[in-house]
């Protein structure tokens, strides 16, 4: 029940290793050195080459990295509809929409077109948290609904900014603020899920004994 807490730390820590290999360049400046918490993309971390032309090191942990997370959160999707009381056609929507997102969202290694992946894999996103949401709003769990609107709102900030431009200076950091607290809702969730099941198994054992 935990394995999404184990995978997110896992895709953390790799994620961070991963930066210190990055060669360098950003959208600030494409000859800096090293991987800017302020100015550079997770993205770039899974080019074949650096923005600053160099072949970029990172790649093999970065997607180590991003493979472990889309296992972690097919996981996710399956689990969630298994210990939410929802009907048959929400939990169905949630584990195909959620698992096609993860998978769509592996294509970001290829050379297909990041922004037709990245819209593709955020649709479907959207209607598996959608699911989510609906799940939690049933079981009364109000904080985590609350929780989940907040990245709703940041998701779409993101892209405000990315397609309009404003403000893309600040994008790098406004990505990594909404998927941190994306991470954290779904750990969250995660964590309640597994008190609550081990919450029942006690109560049910001392009915029965």
């Amino acid at each position: 029940m935990l394995a999404p807490i184990f995978g997110t730390l896992v895709f953390a820590i790799l994620y961070f290793i991963a930066t210190l290999f990055y060669p360098g360049g950003s959208q600030v400046d494409k000859n800096s050195t090293g991987f800017s918490w302020l100015n550079n993309y997770w993205c770039n971390l899974l080019n074949e080459q650096a923005v600053n032309e160099q072949i970029n090191a990172a790649k093999p942990i970065a997607m180590t990295a991003m493979f472990i997370l889309c296992l972690t959160f097919i996981l996710f999707w399956f689990l969630f509809p298994k210990y939410v009381t929802v009907n048959k056609k929400l939990s169905i929507l949630i584990r195909v929409c959620g698992s096609f997102a993860m998978i769509v969202g592996f294509l970001l290694f290829t050379n297909i077109n990041h922004d037709l992946i990245t819209n593709l894999a955020s649709g479907f996103g959207v209607i598996a948290t959608i699911g989510v949401l609906i799940g939690l709003n049933k079981i009364g769990w109000k904080k985590l609904f609350v929780f989940g609107l907040l990245n709703f709102l940041l998701v779409a900030l993101n892209n405000y900014i990315y397609y309009s431009k404003a403000l893309i200076i600040y994008l790098p950091v406004v990505q990594k603020i909404t998927f941190g607290l994306f991470l954290f809702w779904i750990c969250s969730i995660d964590l309640n899920l597994y008190y609550s099941q081990r919450k029942a198994v006690t109560n049910k054992s001392i009915a029965g004994g």
